[in-house]
């Protein structure tokens, strides 16, 4: 009989639920849920990501036949930092609700490298609105950045709008360092220039607010050499956050580029090519070969068939069940 797994992708945008047979591909088409989980005092909410997750999974299940599942993996954003609910209860609450005999529980940034190099040593950056790197060789996590608008995420796609609406302001002040065309990009999609710190400053959105500037400095990119300046230091960013998080001692190693940012293509994946031969030497860029969703099933399934090799920790990756 086919034993099914089970993956599920908690993020910003919503819950994906997923079903696979455990050892191989196929299955019923992934299930969504658009409301985020619900982060609160004890971080994420467990029992509003069960609200979301369970009816999607007893309604694949149902549509697979699966009774039971021996193995499923929940990845979710903040799992590090604010996943403690969630380690708490689910691993009683999908034992009980669906069968679940062993349980990962990992960063969303775990199963994007799962699902963009699936079990292998390697790193992987994971770049949308934000940004991250994620290394092992197989004992243990190396992690670079993350840390926020703020903080960090330096060369995602809120920091790549930042600096294009930055240059933008410049130009509309005169200052040095501006540029009419990102200018007028944001005019046209902000309205006046003058009016965009009201617009801006009080969103809880703001990151992704910033992020969706990304696509237009991309596009005046092969035109504008402010633009392309932009892209290019992105570019740098992106490969320091990648050799900071390669395993000391590595050989050749596989960078998996995992995330919406990189579907950006040639204005960010050309000046990541040029520099990364003296910024990543003995590194091969790869794309992603999967999704954080693909990745919880590949998780999953390794953790079902006894042969789980990415490392364990109090945080990143957690495994337990009923």
């Amino acid at each position: 009989m086919t034993q099914w797994v089970l993956g599920v992708d908690s993020g910003g945008s919503g819950v994906r639920v997923a079903l696979a047979p455990a050892g191989g591909s196929g299955g019923p088409a992934p299930r969504t849920d658009e409301r985020p989980a619900v982060t609160g005092e004890r971080g994420i909410d467990a029992a509003s990501l069960l609200e979301r997750v369970l009816p999607l999974a007893t309604g694949l299940m149902r549509e697979a036949g699966a009774d039971a599942l021996p193995a499923a993996c929940v990845g979710a954003a903040g799992m590090a930092t604010l996943g403690d609910d969630l380690r708490a209860v689910l691993p009683g609450a999908l034992g009980e609700a669906l069968g679940v005999r062993s349980l990962a529980l990992a960063g969303d940034a775990v199963t994007a490298y799962a699902g963009a190099l699936g079990l292998r040593p390697g790193v992987v950056v994971a770049a949308g609105t934000g940004l991250i790197a994620l290394g092992t060789a197989g004992d243990g996590w190396r992690r670079a950045d993350g840390w926020g608008h703020l903080l960090g995420d330096a060369g995602g796609g809120a920091w790549i709008g930042r600096a294009g609406l930055d240059a933008a302001m410049r130009a509309y002040d005169g200052r040095a360092g501006g540029s009419p065309a990102l200018l007028a990009c944001a005019r046209d999609r902000f309205g006046p220039p003058g009016g965009l710190p009201g617009r801006l400053y009080p969103r809880a959105d703001r990151p992704a607010v910033l992020a969706s500037f990304a696509p237009d400095v991309a596009r005046c990119a092969a035109q504008d050499p402010v633009a392309s300046g932009i892209l290019r230091q992105a570019a740098q960013h992106i490969l320091e956050s990648a050799a900071a998080a390669r395993p000391p001692g590595a050989g050749r190693t596989d960078v998996g580029l995992a995330g919406g940012l990189f579907k950006m293509g040639e204005p960010l994946l050309g000046p990541l090519r040029d520099q990364a031969e003296w910024l990543l030497p003995d590194a091969t860029l790869v794309p992603a070969a999967g999704d954080p969703l693909d990745g919880a099933l590949r998780i999953a399934a390794a953790l079902a068939e006894g042969r789980l090799t990415l490392p364990c920790d109090g945080a990143m990756l957690t495994v337990g069940g009923r």
